[in-house]
């Protein structure tokens, strides 16, 4: 191609393809049904309305009355079914006055759909709308005989006829709608038609079908009421009478007794409400009678005396009992509860009955502590009995039925054989109280049964039983100290001492003992009564074999004092106890504690008995309190610290203390001399081994410093105050 022949051509330009880098959906879908939603929401695009159309001659008029019945056929012609269409071609219709037209279109309507309802309703008022009675009746008369059951069309009828003035004929509808049975409603509209007319004997014969198709007791009192309201009482008392009978006893109602009942106070016939209400109270079950109780309650406030009002009130907590109970039969303390009320009523039948339900509900399982609540019920009834009832053959059977009731084999109720034991003392007769006594110790022996017949036997002054009844306790229980102490103390009360020495000398024997020390406290006591000092001393002495308790030590010291008007050398005594005591307890390695009480006690004594030698000596004795620290270990078993306390160093182990550190030396040397044996490369552990004896020797002397303070007259601090120290194992002060 020649240079002359113009200029190349433009190549087209292609427009860029955007270029999408996202292509997941977003977040917020819009569909075009949204778009154009919004679009008639906000009306974006404004649409002109119709022009209007103004009809100037007949000619045009029936050209559009031609059209929308057109429209109206068509769209019947689409959906037959569809009632809305037909509803609107007959208004349409009728707004154009052509009613012959708009009934034809009503009746091809039935014929499509003839059960529904609105369609006739829309027909009916049509008609009645302009006037056509004769036909409204026609329509009304056909739809109640196609559905009958549809109350509307019977209101709309007889609403219609009575607005037309035509009440016969209303009537005549109302009893043709009534052979069908209807509901409740409609029996009352019949009955108030009859009352804007004013036949009572009409609306009286329409409330004796109605209750009788409508059985439901507001019926009945609605016939009453109506009754009442009209002037008719006797007519009124006649319902509720009949209405009682038809339900009988079987299908007793409490709203009924109540509203007979409230009737018979409106006519102050209090007697009658009053009869209503306990017939009704005693013949309705508790659990339906909760509005009865209420209404009884405020009938008997108004009217009623103080005591019908607590007989109300008595009744009601009667029915919350029975519930109670009845629920839980072994519930005891809704029991004793209910007891209690009718105790206070005062009946002896009602209460023996209620006491023989509740002892019949015996507890399922045979432990002890299911029947601790239950025995009582036999003891309040025995009781009651008793002390009430004043029947003293009836009381014997009670307690011999209780007794046989517990199941002696597992366990007993001492209570119950010692109360019947003491009854039958009361009645005299001490043979059976023995009898019962002894067959308690032989099939379930306690101490509280012994300790309840000895004390019987003690007070009709039965010496010889008692010392039987003191050998067979002590067969069978041997180890329990109060048991001989007792039997020691009557035979000295007897004055029968040796007796009394003998039995404590078995009693220390015992191999087992379950509080020794109060029966050698029991010991002492007696032979100094009897002023056998020296028998006093060998017991102390026999104890302190025994044991070197520091209180057996403070007691014989005391014992010797107490005896400085008997003998001259009971302080030398005494000291001599004193200083025994003190070096028993330090060779028995005994807690610093006793030592220091036995010291103190020592030293009080030199003050008052003694002389100032012996009291320099004495506290000589006494020891000085130091503060020590010691390591804490928590319970998980890490370390907690170091804690404070108190403890004291007497002179004797001040002394000793020098050789102790000298020992302690010794071996400190020992493990030195043994590391230096060892091989030469290892220096660092033999470094390690020497911090920690260097931090083992801080630690003791940590122990060993004091703070010094010293143990004088006026420092009567006890050991064991501990204080907390730093966790590092410093001191604190």
């Amino acid at each position: 191609m020649d240079d002359d022949d113009g200029p190349p051509a433009k190549k087209a330009r292609v427009p860029k393809v955007a270029k999408v880098k996202n292509k997941m959906p977003a977040e917020v879908q819009i569909t075009a049904e949204q778009l154009l939603h919004e679009a008639s929401h906000q009306k974006i695009e404004k649409v002109a309305p119709p022009p209007r159309q103004k009809i100037s001659d007949p000619a045009e008029l029936a050209a559009f009355k031609m059209k929308k019945r057109k429209e109206f056929e068509d769209n019947i012609r689409k959906n037959r079914a569809v009632m809305s269409n037909w509803l609107k071609y007959a208004r349409w219709e009728d707004s154009q006055q052509e009613l012959q037209r708009a009934r034809s279109v009503y009746e091809r309507a039935i014929d499509v759909d003839h059960r529904n309802i609105p369609l006739w309703l829309k027909y009916a008022e049509m008609e009645m709308r302009n006037k056509q009675i004769n036909h409204a009746r026609n329509v009304w008369d056909r739809a109640v005989t196609i559905l009958p059951r549809a109350n509307q069309f019977w209101y709309k009828y007889t609403y219609m006829e009575e607005m037309l003035g035509n009440v016969p004929s209303a009537r005549q509808i109302f009893e043709r709608w009534m052979q069908w049975e209807p509901e409740e409603q409609a029996w009352l509209s019949y009955i108030k038609m009859e009352l804007r007319y004013k036949e009572l004997d009409r609306a009286r014969a329409i409330y004796e079908r109605f209750v009788q198709v409508h059985p439901e007791v507001k019926n009945w009192v609605r016939y009453s009421r109506f009754e009442e309201q009209n002037g008719y009482l006797g007519n009124a008392r006649n319902v509720f009478e009949r209405a009682t009978e038809f339900y009988g006893v079987e299908l007793i109602d409490e709203k009924l007794y109540v509203e007979f009942a409230k009737y018979e106070e409106r006519c102050r016939e209090y007697e009658r409400a009053r009869t209503i209400y306990k017939y009704a109270m005693e013949h309705i079950p508790k659990n339906q009678a909760q509005e009865l109780f209420k209404s009884y309650t405020q009938f008997e406030k108004k009217y009623g005396d103080r005591a019908g009002i607590e007989d109300v009130i008595i009744n009601k907590r009667k029915f919350q009992y029975e519930e109670e109970v009845k629920a839980n039969p072994t519930n005891y303390d809704a029991w004793f509860d209910y007891v209690r009320l009718i105790e206070s009523d005062g009946n002896q039948e009602v209460i023996r009955e209620v006491y023989e339900r509740a002892i019949s509900n015996i507890p399922p399982s045979q432990e002890k502590r299911f029947w601790r609540r239950y025995i009582y019920l036999w003891v309040y009834y025995a009781l009651y009995e008793e002390l009430v009832a004043r029947d003293m053959e009836r009381t014997g059977q009670v307690y011999r039925a209780c007794l046989e009731v517990i199941p002696h084999k597992k366990f007993t109720f001492a209570k119950v054989w010692m109360m019947y034991a003491k009854f039958e003392v009361r009645q005299k007769d001490i043979a059976a109280a023995r009898k019962a006594l002894g067959t308690a110790i032989g099939k379930c022996p306690k101490s509280k049964i012994f300790k309840g017949y000895i004390e019987l036997e003690l007070q009709l002054r039965e010496f010889d039983r008692c010392r039987k009844l003191y050998e067979k306790f002590l067969e069978f229980s041997p180890s329990d100290c109060h048991v001989w102490v007792k039997y020691a103390e009557l035979e000295s009360i007897l004055g029968d001492g040796e007796r009394a020495r003998a039995i404590f000398e078995l009693a220390i024997k015992q191999p087992i003992m379950d509080m020794p020390e109060v029966l050698w406290k029991a010991y002492i006591d007696f032979e100094v009564e009897q002023e056998e000092y020296e028998n006093t001393r060998l017991l102390y002495e026999r104890l302190l074999e025994r044991t070197q308790h520091v209180k057996v030590w403070l007691s014989f010291a005391r014992f010797e004092a107490s005896l400085k008007a008997a003998s001259e050398d009971s302080v030398a005594r005494t000291r001599g106890t004193y200083s025994r005591g003190n070096q028993a307890l330090k060779t028995a390695a005994a807690s610093s504690e006793e030592r220091v009480m036995l010291l103190e006690a020592w030293r009080n004594f030199e003050k008052e008995q003694g002389d100032g030698a012996s009291l320099e000596q004495v506290r000589s004795k006494l020891p000085r309190r130091i503060k020590k620290r010691r390591k804490v270990y928590r319970e998980d078993g890490s370390d907690g610290g170091w804690e404070e306390y108190w403890d004291y160093i007497f002179p004797d182990d001040e002394a000793a203390a020098p050789n102790l550190k000298l020992l302690q030396m010794a071996r400190l040397w020992k493990q030195k001399h043994q590391q230096g044996n060892t091989d030469d490369d290892d220096d660092d552990s033999d470094e390690s081994e020497e911090e920690g004896e260097k931090e083992e020797e801080n630690d003791k002397g940590a122990e060993d410093g004091v703070d010094k303070d010293n143990h004088g007259d006026e420092d009567d601090g006890k050991g064991g105050g501990v204080r907390r120290g730093d966790d590092d194992g410093r001191e604190s002060d």
